[in-house]
């Protein structure tokens, strides 16, 4: 049986049909597993927080401990998971970076908000401002990757996070 000009017409326009549908349904799966990833983040620093808040507050001396902090200037916005400070003789502040996997982008995007802070927050102007890396899963190449960056690490171990810098190690004042 032959086919016809109009048949293949019609197959092709149902194929076109058919390839905007799957487009459509890859453009939803792209938005669930971005809602997804975002619950997993989310997920992860609410994981972080009660074992990184006594870490701030007995081995740094913390007083104000603020989770996920949200600032907007310059049509910018910044997302900080953990800002953490004190005043008086210590006069620190530190911004804890939590993710669940920890990748070169991880480690330059604490670094660029670091080199940011003063700006986003002149109120913190004067203090030495310091950052910590927390990772779910941090390979010993990104972890020292970020210590060379002088930032301190920290990874999940039993259920909690904790310090994984070495003793003797000098972060980096921002």
């Amino acid at each position: 049986m032959a086919t016809s000009a109009d048949d293949v017409s019609e197959i092709l326009a149902q194929l076109a049909e058919s390839q905007k549908e799957t487009d459509r349904q890859i453009r939803e799966l792209g938005k669930k597993i971005r809602r997804l990833g975002d619950k997993f983040g989310g997920f992860t620093e609410r994981l972080a927080l009660p074992s990184m808040e006594p870490i701030l507050r007995e081995q740094f001396a913390m007083e104000t401990i603020s989770p996920s902090v949200r600032v907007k200037k310059g049509g910018e916005n910044f997302e900080i998971d953990v800002l953490a400070y004190t005043n008086g003789d210590i006069n620190k502040a530190m911004i804890v970076e939590v993710k669940s996997e920890v990748r070169e982008e991880s480690i330059t995007h604490l670094v660029k908000t670091l080199k940011k802070f003063r700006t986003l927050f002149p109120e913190h102007q004067n203090k030495q401002l310091y950052g910590v890396l927390a990772g779910v899963d941090m390979s010993e190449e990104m972890k020292n990757r970020a210590m060379e960056e002088g930032l301190y690490v920290a990874r999940i171990q039993d259920d909690v996070f904790e310090m994984d810098t070495p003793s003797g190690f000098e972060a980096k004042a921002w």
